[in-house]
């Protein structure tokens, strides 16, 4: 089921770095995220719902700065 809040992620198991673009269209890098946290993520039926419970608030992040489609 596609997420409404999430629209892809992508991450690097080398670093320990999730990062996942929201359907607005920003993109953040989440740091020390293990694998076994973004295997559930992979496999939660809501994806908004496990960010929220535990990514968010849990791990250190920055915003990316997306290049314009305009």
């Amino acid at each position: 089921m596609p997420s409404t809040v999430i629209k892809h992620f992508n991450y690097n198991a080398e670093k320990c770095i999730l990062y996942i673009t929201f359907v607005s269209g920003l993109t953040y890098a989440y740091t020390s995220v293990p694998l076994n946290i973004v295997t559930m993520f992979k496999m939660a039926g809501s994806k908004g719902r496990y960010f929220n419970h535990f990514i968010k608030g849990h791990y250190a992040y920055k915003k990316i700065h997306n290049k314009s489609t305009s």
